[in-house]
């Protein structure tokens, strides 16, 4: 991996949750990290899930969240979309010292664009079958929560499946071989690493980053 990044640009993304209507403290280490990517001369990509947001991430989670009206996760969508633009814009202006070389462009992408024409029987025939059961039922945001009083419903089991089908069209589209999230993130990125390698024999890796989490909400606790 080293070697790779060594001998040409890469691209890596992050994905980010619409859920509210900004960013918060706990994308603070995801967008920094992007960010020094995009100083070493790497293409950066942000996807904001405007579909994946419809079913809701069970990662780190005792129970289901609330659905959400479309049309809330739209302007969501679109909200944490300018945010993100925001602060790589802020950076360039105020932070990037070699203002002669220019910053490879932030690409900011919407995964509803990939879903909205996908027919569920060919999804499930062409990409279902390269997840198997045991793996995704050993994965710990879903065994905690079969393990509850609560449990978990099929639209939540089926997120990792939709989380690595985005990294697989990133693949395709920007041979984006590199995918970073929070600690949370593992399995989800497992499961993207799992269908790139099985279903287009490219070799592909994930890193996380510590969690920013808060206790009392007066005070941030440690990385877990």
């Amino acid at each position: 991996m080293v070697e790779l990044l060594k001998t040409s640009p890469q691209c890596v993304y992050a994905g980010f949750d619409p859920t509210a209507d900004s960013l918060h403290v706990g994308n603070l280490l995801i967008l920094m990290n992007l960010l020094h990517w995009q100083r070493s001369g790497h293409r950066v990509v942000a996807l904001v899930g405007g579909a994946t947001g419809l079913i809701g991430d069970p990662s780190h989670r005792k129970s289901e969240r609330v659905e959400m009206e479309k049309y809330f996760i739209e302007e969501n969508t679109e909200s944490i979309a300018k945010n993100i633009d925001t602060i790589f814009n802020n950076h360039e202006k105020h932070f990037w010292k070699h203002k002669r070389e220019n910053l490879k462009p932030l690409i900011l992408v919407n995964n509803l664009d990939w879903y909205t024409d996908v027919n569920v029987i060919e999804f499930i025939r062409n990409i279902g079958k390269y997840f198997r059961m045991g793996t995704m039922l050993s994965r710990s945001s879903v065994e905690s929560r079969l393990n509850s009083d609560t449990g978990m419903s099929f639209t939540e089991f089926t997120y990792q499946v939709f989380q690595a089908y985005d990294w697989f069209q990133l693949m395709r589209r920007y041979k984006c071989r590199f995918q970073i999230g929070g600690s949370d993130q593992m399995g989800n990125i497992m499961s993207g690493h799992d269908l790139i390698t099985k279903k287009i024999n490219e070799k592909v890796y994930g890193m996380t980053l510590p969690l920013i989490t808060a206790e009392g909400g007066k005070k941030f606790g440690n990385p877990c």
